[in-house]
Order: C-alpha cells, then structure tokens, then sequence
C-alpha cells in the first residue's frame, strides 16, 4: 500500500512540475523550464524509493543501452532506400490509377452509359 502511495506521490509531484511550467506564465523561460526539471528530478526520486519505480528506472535504463546498440544505416544506405520507396510508391500509384480506370469504365459499360 506504502508503494502504491509512492507512484502516486511521484506522478503527483510530475504534473506539479508541468503545472508550474503554465502557472508561471509570467517569469523566464529559465524559471519555468527550472520548475519542470525540480518536479521531474522529485518524482523520479519519490518512484526510485518504491520496487516497481526501480523497475521502471531500470527498464528506462536498459533501453537506453539498447538505443545505443542500433546500427544506423550509412547516408548511400539511406538515400538508396528511399529512392526505392518512391520509386515503388510511383509504380503503385500508376497501378491503381489504371485499376481505378478500368473499373470505372467497366461499371459504365455495365450500365450501359457507353464509356
């Protein structure tokens, strides 16, 4: 039950931050991005004193790790698969315009409107 109050005690004080960030309309930027930071630093300490916040901290932090590991494609690589996917895009829409046609004219014939 304690732990339960925690999260909530945390998430409390998460949207109290963003609250502040409207609330002080009226100061700096510096002041109001401060406030954010001071309710995102509290909440995350509130959560890290409860079991399920630690896993959730740990998880954010495994895929954090995990993030770092992606191999990025090369910018030939980038640029080759996008031109593939216009290319293939272009194709598909000439494609279904011909089907679209078709069937239009098919639909008059049936109909007997002449095409």
């Amino acid at each position: 039950m304690i732990d339960k109050i925690k999260l909530a005690l945390s998430l409390l004080l998460l949207a109290v931050g963003i609250a502040g960030f409207y609330l002080l309309e009226d100061k700096a930027m510096v002041v109001r991005i401060l406030a954010v930071l001071a309710g995102i630093v509290a909440s995350v300490a509130v959560a890290w004193t409860a079991p399920q916040g630690k896993q959730a901290l740990s998880f954010f932090n495994e895929s954090i790790a995990e993030a770092k590991r992606v191999v990025w494609p090369t910018r030939q690589e980038t640029m080759q698969t996008t031109l593939a996917v216009i290319v293939l895009v272009m194709i598909m829409a000439a494609f279904l315009a011909l089907v679209d046609i078709g069937f239009a004219y098919m639909v008059q014939w049936i109909m007997g409107r002449g095409a």
